[in-house]
């Protein structure tokens, strides 16, 4: 049975293997704003398909940051200070993205139009790559002291590990992010994505395998963990695969989760081959922070127990909702604003 410090490790792994599946789609189709649209009515289409979605997607991430906060008080602490600069230009992206689907429509001056187009298309690029950065920067390790204190310099957060990551994040979410355009669109736009996500396997595939290979080599989670991140990798791999064949015989629904089970089984990896630590030292093995010594006291982990158990069910259930709601197809005929 798992204790309450496994469990709320769970949970923070579960809201951020849930953030990247349901965001991802939102920041590849903010992407094809500008990769796959030919027209103002199309870049609208695309806005208008995520339009009901993103920003309860954004909550998952929230949530997730709320529950290192609440369970592991000085991992939020070491990661948030550690990572300030990065987490700021995150949530900078994200709030500028979230204005600019609600202000893009407010003018119909083309050059409005055009600077809050860059504002979506930055704020879709940049919060995957920091956070793909961020996750790989955990697994290879960072300058922490006894005290828990980090202090990075620039190549221990930038690298050409941790920014393979970032772009491999990327791009897994714009594949992932065509695909859910191909379930949210007709015509013309929905052939293209379908066409573009094909062009992309090949790229996406050889910086998914070279992104394995250096995390062999770079970091130690495969001497941890290596049996279950072997299977976890070949499912990955399966799964991209799949996805590949499913696009070709255009049953876009499986194609859609089949690119978002190798999004949750990258994430997976890293929590897998991080537990039960939550952040590496490089410095020494012996200052690394675990779900035990950044954890918060017992009676605090079964109050926030207690309350998530009672308060997520209607969480899931409104968000199941409101997908079902908002199922249709949308259309160049029905470019409304949201």
């Amino acid at each position: 049975m798992l204790s309450l410090n496994e469990l709320w490790f769970v949970l923070v792994a579960v809201l951020f293997i849930g953030f990247f599946f349901l965001e991802g789609f939102d920041f590849g189709v903010g992407m094809s704003t500008q990769l796959l649209a030919k027209s103002d009515t199309q870049r609208r289409v695309l806005i208008n398909s995520i339009g009901p979605f993103w920003d309860a997607n954004e909550v998952w991430l929230l949530t997730a940051g709320g529950a290192m906060f609440a369970a592991f008080p000085n991992w939020y602490a070491t990661l948030f200070s550690g990572f300030y600069i990065p987490l700021v230009f995150l949530l900078l992206a994200l709030i500028g993205r979230g204005v600019a689907f609600e202000f893009r429509g407010k003018v119909g001056d083309v050059r409005w139009k055009r600077v809050w187009d860059g504002a979506i298309f930055i704020g879709s690029v940049l919060p995957p790559f920091l956070l793909g950065v961020v996750f790989a920067c955990l697994i290879q390790g960072l300058p922490i002291n006894e005290e828990m204190q980090m202090y990075a310099g620039f190549f221990d957060v930038v690298n050409a590990y941790t920014v393979v990551g970032g772009l491999t994040m990327v791009m897994l979410c714009l594949l992932h992010g065509l695909m859910f355009t191909t379930l949210r669109t007709i015509g013309d736009l929905q052939e293209r994505a379908r066409r573009m996500a094909r062009r992309l396997l090949l790229p996406v595939a050889a910086l998914f395998v070279a992104f394995g290979v250096m995390t062999y080599f770079m970091t130690d989670i495969f001497e941890k963990r290596g049996a279950v991140l072997t299977v976890l990798l070949v499912l990955a791999l399966l799964a991209f695969l799949l996805g590949g064949y499913f696009m070709n015989v255009k049953r876009d629904g499986w194609a859609f989760g089949m690119t978002g089970a190798v999004i949750a089984l990258l994430v997976t990896s890293v929590f897998v081959g991080l537990f039960p630590r939550v952040m590496v030292s490089s410095i020494h093995s012996a200052f690394d922070l675990t779900i035990y010594n950044a954890a918060s006291g017992p009676y605090s982990l079964k109050i926030m127990t207690i309350v998530a158990v009672s308060l997520l069910p209607f969480v899931l259930g409104y968000q199941i909702w409101s997908y079902f709601v908002f199922h249709k197809r949308v259309h160049e005929k029905e470019h409304l604003e949201y």
